[in-house]
C-alpha cells in the first residue's frame, strides 16, 4: 500500500437504506437509515410505535418494506429473502417473551438448538459428539446456567429462561443477534448480570438490543440509536442522547 494512503474501511455488517413500511395507512418506518459495523453492539430505544419492532421484522424477513433496502454484508439484500434464508445467513432473533422447551432440560434445549443435522425426532436419541458436548459446556458457562443443566427449562426463573433462549441462539452461531427487551421482567440482579452477559457475547458476535430500561442501556455501554415515528431521531453515546432536547421531548419526558 502506498505510504500515506489509509487502509480501506470494511463495509457495515448491516445497513438499512431509506426503508419505509406502511400498514393500513400508518407509516411504521419512514425512510429509515441505520447501519451496524461487524463486532458492534447497538442499543435501540424509542417510544411505543417508534418502529423498533418493525425494523427487526424487516431485518429478519417477517415484513417486506414498501421501499428501501436492507443489506447484510457486502451486497446481500435481505428484502429479497424469506425468514428461513435470512436465519441461514447468520441472523438470529430473540423475542421479548422467552420461548423454550419447558419440559426438556436446559442441556436438551441447547442440544436441540445446535446448528447441526439434529431433526427433533432423532435428536434426543442420537449419541452426542464430543464437539457438541464441548460447545454446550461453553454456552452454559456464558449464560450462567451450568448448575441448572439438568433442570427442566420450565422450572427456571423468568430471567434464566431469557438467558437460555439467548444460549439457544448462540448454539446456532449467528453473526448477528437481534435481542428484544432482554431485561423486561427481571430482578435488578438479573438485569445487571444480563448486561454483563451481552457484553461478553459481543466479544464474538454483533448485537442489536432493543430496550426501554435506560439504566440497563447505560450498563451495556453501547452506541444508542433513538427511533421516533419510524425514523432515526438521534444517535450517539448514552449521555449524548439523554441530553438531546428532541429525545427528552418525545421519549425521556423530563
Amino acid at each position: 500500500m502506498t505510504a500515506g494512503v489509509a487502509a480501506a474501511v470494511s463495509p457495515p455488517l448491516l445497513r438499512l437504506e431509506n426503508v419505509s413500511v406502511t400498514f393500513d395507512g400508518f407509516r411504521a418506518l419512514n425512510e429509515l437509515s441505520f447501519s451496524l459495523n461487524e463486532g458492534e453492539m447497538r442499543a435501540v430505544i424509542g417510544p411505543n410505535g417508534a418502529g423498533k419492532t418493525t425494523m427487526m421484522d424487516v431485518i429478519t424477513g417477517k415484513t417486506r418494506p414498501d421501499s428501501g433496502r436492507a443489506l447484510f454484508g457486502i451486497e446481500t439484500d435481505l428484502t429479497s429473502l424469506d425468514e428461513a434464508a435470512i436465519a441461514r445467513l447468520g441472523i438470529g432473533r430473540k423475542f421479548q417473551k422467552p420461548t423454550v422447551f419447558e419440559f426438556h432440560t436446559v442441556w436438551t434445549n441447547l442440544l436441540l438448538a445446535l446448528a447441526s443435522d439434529r431433526r427433533p425426532r432423532f435428536s434426543l436419541f442420537a449419541r452426542q459428539t464430543p464437539e457438541e458436548r464441548e460447545r454446550i459446556e461453553v454456552i452454559l458457562a456464558t449464560i450462567r446456567l451450568g448448575e441448572q443443566r439438568r433442570m427442566p427449562a420450565g422450572a427456571l426463573s423468568h430471567g434464566q429462561k431469557q438467558w437460555l433462549e439467548i444460549g439457544m441462539l448462540l448454539a446456532q452461531d449467528p453473526r448477528l443477534l437481534l435481542v428484544d427487551e432482554p431485561a423486561a421482567g427481571m430482578t435488578d440482579a438479573e438485569t445487571r448480570e444480563t448486561a454483563e452477559l451481552l457484553r461478553e457475547i459481543n466479544r464474538v458476535h454483533s448485537l442489536v438490543v432493543v430496550e426501554h430500561d435506560m439504566a440497563f442501556v447505560r450498563e451495556l455501554g453501547a452506541t444508542v440509536s433513538v427511533l421516533h415515528e419510524g425514523s432515526l431521531l438521534a444517535e450517539g453515546a448514552i449521555d449524548e442522547v439523554s441530553e438531546n432536547p428532541r429525545v427528552i421531548e418525545v421519549y425521556l419526558g423530563r
